[in-house]
């Protein structure tokens, strides 16, 4: 189990140290497969229509629900 979270550890800061920012639909599916991996499945309320960001982020990370 050790080699996968050093495997995802080295994936994800990988990701970080992209020499280009990626599209902003990449970067939500990146946000949602992360959180997903890293808090499981999504908790909480859904945000309001004033925060257009973090009901994306919610919605994408939704989508994923139950995936392990």
């Amino acid at each position: 189990m050790s080699d996968l979270k050093a495997q995802f550890d080295a994936a994800a800061a990988a990701a970080q140290a992209l020499p280009k920012r990626p599209d902003n639909d990449t970067m939500l599916q990146v946000y949602s497969l992360y959180k997903q991996a890293t808090a499981g499945n999504v908790s909480g309320k859904r945000p309001g229509f004033t925060d257009p960001v973090g009901r994306a982020k919610f919605d994408a990370w939704t989508k994923l629900q139950g995936m392990s």
